[in-house]
């Protein structure tokens, strides 16, 4: 499920990102070109991008940074971030 970006009210999908991908550094990375892109340009209303993402059982600190520009645009469209945990599949 990595990321799931939808309308928190109704549901309504939004968009999908990051199929397959699931270290959660990767995926911040592509929300933020996503919010750059696209999100910017949605209607200020009541968003979330639900992000699924895997732990990382030899991490040792670092991980994605979410940038101040991202979060911006996420305050002025009205979405929230869901961190969603799974355990690894392996």
């Amino acid at each position: 499920m990595p990321i799931n970006i939808y309308i928190q009210e109704s549901f309504e999908k939004v968009d999908w990102l990051c199929d397959d991908i699931w270290d959660l550094p990767t995926q911040i990375d592509m929300l933020q070109t996503w919010m750059d892109i696209k999100g910017k340009n949605l209607e200020p209303s009541k968003y979330v991008a639900d992000i699924g993402f895997d732990i990382r059982k030899d991490a040792s600190g670092g991980g994605g940074v979410l940038s101040s520009k991202s979060m911006a645009i996420m305050g002025a469209i009205g979405m929230d971030v869901y961190f969603s945990e799974y355990p690894s599949a392996e």
